[in-house]
């Protein structure tokens, strides 16, 4: 979760420096954003084939390896990992 926060703090931070040189934002604009998100959904369909024709699991596999890929590395993680170091 934490490189997710400092991800967008970074982008605040910019933006705010943007706002007080009073130059626009480069930032793409939703639809190039959605494009991304379908090349990496579409990047799952090829693996998600081949185990459905191989006969092998496909669920777990999406929930968790195409979930880390798509969401970053803590998807599909049965237990946060601050509940993990919690419990140590």
């Amino acid at each position: 979760m934490m490189p997710y926060l400092l991800s967008g703090g970074a982008g605040i931070l910019v933006g705010v420096i943007y706002a007080l040189l009073g130059v626009r934002s480069p930032a793409p604009p939703t639809i190039a954003l959605i494009g991304l998100l379908g090349m990496l959904v579409g990047e799952q369909v090829v693996p998600v084939v081949k185990r459905l024709v191989a006969g092998e699991p496909v669920l777990a596999f999406i929930q968790t390896d195409c979930a880390r890929h798509v969401l970053g590395p803590h998807a599909g993680t049965e237990t946060p990992p601050a509940a993990k170091e919690d419990k140590a």
